[in-house]
This record gives structure tokens, sequence and C-alpha cells, in this order.
């Protein structure tokens, strides 16, 4: 055994203050997820089943973050996920849900309730006949008729061309009372939707972290095993900003090959690779094509990977030496698990990261998974670690490199955990925490 010497993390240093003329309120905290992603808040909800699933995404996103959807979840429904962030709120949705015509009202009823959407444009042969919005629907008795006799017929229906500025669609909405105006090109071909709830959402949240459409940011976390390459593809196509290839070893083969993997097929989206602890591992990770790197093995509150595995970095010592091999990289680094206090937020970025990712923060807040529990007269919410037993029986094991398949793995029922379960205290609404 070879001993590496002094090894610190948050709780063994201090920042030394030193003369500024900056004040609280003019300073940026805008930062970099991955090589392409900007953010305007260092702050990442963890990828895990009991922080971050769209509700939470949405928040965070609002105030500058990132939310990581977690992966225990099928394919379909965390695509499904991804695509509730990404279709909340839009400069322009220029991919809204459309039905035909022909389509019976207690049909657009249950499309508007599964997806939480109150009008959609009629849409017959790819051209624009008219709108039905929840004015429409409200007090509608006849639900077997088709919705062309209660929708808005082309001829009363007040669109924009495409091209328009946000500014002349607030102008008409506001002339005509308006909460949507489809947007049409010469042929009255649909090529998108304003909505007044979009451009409210914009005004209140104006350091949102949002794409180049408008729309808010998220990112979803992948494994290695059997599965991945339809996972990706789904969550691709549902408009994902950021692929978390998310193991406890990240410094590993099938981890850099499924980087290089992903990156290969779907180089417009960024790719981040972890957890890791050495700069040796950020470059191995870089050199596969890694647009960004998730450093932290063990460090979590409820994280037990260094005491059943012995295996892990002090957080500090880990960050910084990863931050030293990725100088002249261009990629960022994100500072994984350990965070107890506002402090360690500062303390990391001191050391080289760019962005801190959280779960124990975030657990227990209103937006995080899961029902309130009441015990013994206070209000908790659940909280476990994504190496618990429940955790990879959910579909976490392969994160850990175990096999939770009996038909493979006759020991399926013999799985290691690296992590725990427990009930946090409930916290109220993440935006207190946040702001």
């Amino acid at each position: 055994m070879r001993l590496l010497g002094k090894a610190l993390t948050f709780d063994d240093v201090l920042l030394v203050p030193a003369f500024s003329q900056v004040l609280p309120r003019d300073t940026s905290l805008a930062t970099r997820l991955s090589r392409n992603i900007t953010l305007n808040l260092p702050l990442v909800s963890a990828a895990m089943d009991t922080v971050t699933e769209a509700r939470l995404a949405i928040a965070i996103a609002q105030e500058g973050g990132i939310g990581i959807i977690h992966k225990n979840l099928t394919p379909q429904q965390q695509a499904a996920e991804v695509s509730r962030v990404k279709r909340y709120e839009s400069g322009v949705l220029r991919d809204p849900i459309t039905i035909s015509s022909g389509v019976r009202v207690r049909d657009v009823i249950a499309l508007s309730q599964q997806h939480g959407i109150s009008g959609f444009p009629v849409v017959d042969e790819g051209r624009v006949v008219g709108i039905v919005t929840g004015r429409d629907l409200r007090f509608e008795t006849r639900l077997d008729v088709p919705v062309r006799e209660i929708m808005t017929p082309r001829e009363r229906l007040i669109t924009i061309k495409d091209g328009a500025s946000k500014e002349e669609a607030k102008a008409l909405m506001h002339q005509h009372k308006l909460e949507r105006v489809v947007i049409v090109n010469e042929a009255f071909e649909l090529k998108g939707l304003f909505t007044v709830k979009d451009i409210t959402k914009q005004t209140n949240f104006p350091n949102a972290a949002r794409d180049s459409h408008g729309k808010l940011r998220v990112g979803a976390a992948v494994g290695v095993g059997e599965g991945t390459e339809e996972r990706v593809e789904l969550l691709v196509r549902a408009g994902v900003d950021a692929l978390v290839v998310d193991t406890a070893h990240g410094h590993s083969a099938g981890v850099i090959e499924r980087v290089r993997w992903v990156k290969k097929n779907y180089p417009q989206v960024d790719v981040i690779g972890g957890n890791i602890a050495t700069g040796a591992a950020a470059l191995a990770l870089v050199e596969a094509g890694a647009d960004g790197v998730k450093v932290g093995i063990g460090p979590g509150s409820i994280c037990t990977t260094r005491i059943i595995a012995g295996v892990g970095v002090p957080q500090i010592m880990a960050i910084d030496n990863v931050a030293t091999a990725l100088q002249g990289t261009g990629v960022p680094l994100i500072g994984d698990g350990g965070i107890r206090y506002s402090g360690d937020i500062a303390k990391a970025i001191a050391a080289g990261a760019s962005t801190v990712m959280m779960g124990g923060m975030f657990a227990g807040t209103e937006e995080a998974p899961g029902e309130v529990i009441l015990y013994q007269g206070r209000s908790y919410k659940s909280y476990r670690g994504m190496g618990s037993i429940g955790a990879m029986k959910a579909g976490s094991a392969d994160r850990y490199f175990q096999e939770n398949d009996e038909t493979t793995n006759p020991n399926a029922d013999k799985l290691v955990p690296e992590g725990i379960e427990g009930r946090v205290p409930f916290k109220g609404s993440m935006i207190s925490i946040v702001t």
C-alpha cells in the first residue's frame, strides 16, 4: 500500500478572507455544467429516486440550476419526465401537441388531463383548421361529438406569422384578450404556439437555465447495462440537454466506452461521466469525449461506499486533483456529495468545482418525489442512497456494477448495499433553500 499523504475534506478547510470591493448583490453565480451548457446557479440536484423527477427539475431550472432525472424508471417513464420539463415553458413552443378535427371531445379532455395542457391546435392534413381551449371544454356535455363542433374554426382564428417576435405576440394577445396564439406560415401550416403562461414564466424567472429555444434545461442519468441504448435514444428524442453516465466507479472500461458510444451517436448532447476521484480518471473520460465529469466517491450523507468497499478520496482533495488535471481541456467538473452546509458549496467551488450536486439538501422538499409522512407528530419524507437495497432493487444495481436479474445472476438476492434508507424532516419548498 502506498500512502498519498495529507488529504482534506470540507470540515478540514476554511477559506481565508481577503480584500474585496464586490458586494453580494453585484456577484454573478453563472457557471458551466459541461462544455456547452451554462447555468445561472451552480447547483445540480442529484439523480436519486427520492430527489429528482420533473417537479423538482422544473423548480431548480427556474432558479438557474439544473436537475438530473434519476433512472429508477422505465426508459419511457424517464423520457416522459424529461419531456414534462422541456414542455413546461418555452419562448415559442415549436412542437405543440395537436389533435385532428375528428377526435371526440372526451378524448381531448383525457389528453388535457394527461399532459396538463388546456388548449390544442386542431390540424388536418398538415394545416391548421382551428383551436380548442379549456373554455370550449369546461362545460361541454356532448362528450362523443367530434371536436370540430366545439372548436374555434379557422375563419375566426387569430394567428401570427412565423418569425414574429414575442413582443408582437404579447400585443396581439392583449388586443384580442387571448391566452395563446397559433403561429402559421403562408400555407397555414402549424409552426408553433405562443402562450401567456410561457411569456409570464420568462418574465417571473429571468435567471432560469434555458436552452436556445427558451426551454428549461434538464439532464438525465443513464447506466452501462443492458437497455441503455434504448433509454438514451428516448431521452434524446425527449429533448434532454445532458446525459450523465452515472456509476459508482467512473474510471472503468464500461463507463469510458459508454461515454464514447453516446458522444459518437448523439454528438449534439453533452455527456457527463462519473463518478471519479482522480485526475487520471478525468483525463480518460475527456479522451473518450466527456463534456463534463462528476467527482465524488462515497462522500454523500447516505452513501456507505467508503465503509463497505474501503474506497474513496476525501472530497476537497478529489476536486483539487481533478481540477488540476482538467486545466486547459475546457471541461468543467461537478463536485458530487458531501455538501452539508452552504459554506461547503463555496469550498467546493474554491477547490475547482464549477457546480455542486446535492441530494440531501433537496431531499424532504415539497418538490421531491414521495408523500409526506407523519411520524411522532412531525412531518418527514423518505430519502435513500442509490446504493441502498431498496434503490438497487428498483433499478440502480448496475450503478454499482451489480446484477438484479435472477436469470443472469443467481445471487441477485445478495446485493451488497452501498447506501442506506431513512427519513428526513419535511423542509417545505426548495425555493426557500436556494434563495
